[in-house]
């Protein structure tokens, strides 16, 4: 099985080719190799250490918070 998950874009490196990304506190360096113009403060589907596409910043915060509620 696999999960994307929606994570925040807290800054972008270089050339736009790599960011640090948020995930409730965990930050990760992915690839942004399959989107062009991401910038600080989008939200993108992360899979596999890849950003896929953008992302709704509504949409990516409503389902950020039903992620938190199922927290034990």
């Amino acid at each position: 099985m696999c999960l994307a998950l929606p994570v925040k874009v807290v800054e972008v490196e270089g050339a736009g080719d790599w960011a640090t990304v948020d995930l409730g506190g965990v930050r990760k360096r992915i690839s942004l190799a399959l989107l062009d113009g991401v910038e600080a403060g989008d939200y993108v589907i992360l899979h596999v250490g890849y950003a896929l596409t953008r992302l709704d910043p509504a949409e990516a915060e409503r389902t950020l918070a039903l992620f938190a509620r199922m927290e034990p």
